[in-house]
């Protein structure tokens, strides 16, 4: 398998605190952190969309540091 082409975001201002996202065929995408890059996680375009949706609606605002 060829090594994953990695994109960062054009949103990405520092190089320390970035996402990277990378194709994996098979219908995946590979996803990690600047912080972290040797963990890697795995997901679909399907299950990416619906993630990237509830965080722009608010879903997971509770999570947030000192959220209930």
């Amino acid at each position: 398998m060829p090594a994953p082409v990695w994109r960062k975001s054009t949103f990405s201002e520092e190089a320390s605190s970035c996402v990277y996202v990378a194709a994996a065929g098979k219908g995946k995408i590979r996803l990690r952190e600047s912080d972290d890059p040797d963990v890697i996680l795995s997901t679909t375009p399907a299950s990416l969309r619906a993630f990237i949706r509830g965080a722009k609606a608010g879903d997971f605002d509770c999570l947030r540091q000192g959220g209930a």
